[in-house]
């Protein structure tokens, strides 16, 4: 893995979450080829909790649930009552919950994995466009809600 990489991988553990636990993990990561960062990145911010960890077919009462305990979202102080009230899918929920927060300054940012997971993690709106590029140079797909 070359340096530049290397770099990429720090900057996005700093630009989500700045957890010295998950920085560091992602760090031996991105330098062990049998490791994939992508996943240990997911899992530090998960560890850490950071991340708002849902499945495709859950609704906005899972996802009011799960931002409510991201430090980032409890600070923000922000209401997300109308969010549990949302019937449709999670995509509508967390279109829902975005739209909340962002007069907070946050962003909700979805971090692919596997088809039926929906890893979320809560980022500032400042953050979100570098996010967004890191994470597509690093050949991983990362999607915000707007």
């Amino acid at each position: 893995m070359t340096s530049t990489t290397e770099a990429h991988w720090a900057r996005l553990c700093v630009l989500i979450d700045d957890d010295p636990v998950t920085l560091s993990a992602v760090q031996q990561a991105a330098v062990d080829p049998q490791l994939d960062t992508w996943l240990v990145l997911i899992d530090g911010l998960d560890d850490s909790g950071a991340l708002a960890y849902l499945e495709s077919q859950d609704s906005g009462v899972e996802l009011s649930d799960a931002l409510a305990g991201v430090p980032r979202v409890f600070r923000s102080h922000a209401d997300l009552d109308r969010v549990a009230d949302v019937d449709g899918d999670l995509a509508d929920a967390i279109a829902r919950a975005d739209g909340i927060l962002a007069p907070h300054g946050l962003r909700i940012i979805y971090l692919a994995e596997e088809s039926e997971a929906y890893p979320l993690v809560v980022v500032p709106i400042e953050n979100v466009d570098e996010i967004l590029t890191i994470a597509t140079r690093l050949e991983h797909e990362a999607r915000a809600f707007n």
